[in-house]
């Protein structure tokens, strides 16, 4: 599935898995993101951490007529205010893809698939 856009000089093709590359790195340079997860967890794997290259596991972009929805699924560190963390998430990732895309998003919905904690 891609989404279409139009302008004056043609359509642009922009595919789910370019979008879900830039919210992927937009999410993972957020403080408290350990990484991505999938969203099949049971199916993939416990609390794998995704690379880049399969952050489209991870990520689920809808769309619905005008309105664009992503959804996230990432692992948080210990410690941290997850609130904070995905009030965060959700900030950059709109603000990433409204600038790097062109598309305004709807709705940024986090879904935290686990937490990690590290030895120091």
């Amino acid at each position: 599935m891609s989404i279409e856009l139009k302008n004056e000089h043609g359509t642009i093709d922009i595919t789910n898995d370019v979008i879900a590359q830039v919210v992927g790195e937009a999410a993972i340079e957020c403080y408290g993101i350990v990484g991505m997860a999938s969203q099949h967890q049971i199916r993939d794997g416990l609390t794998e951490i995704l690379r880049k290259e399969n952050f489209a596991r991870g990520v689920i972009v809808r769309s619905e007529g005008e309105e664009f929805h992503i959804d996230i699924y990432v692992i948080v560190s210990y410690g941290t205010k997850i609130t904070e963390v995905a009030y965060q998430v959700q900030s950059k990732v709109q603000y990433i893809v409204r600038k790097t895309l062109g598309l305004t998003v709807s709705s940024v919905n986090i879904f935290v698939q686990g937490v990690r904690v590290t030895n120091v």
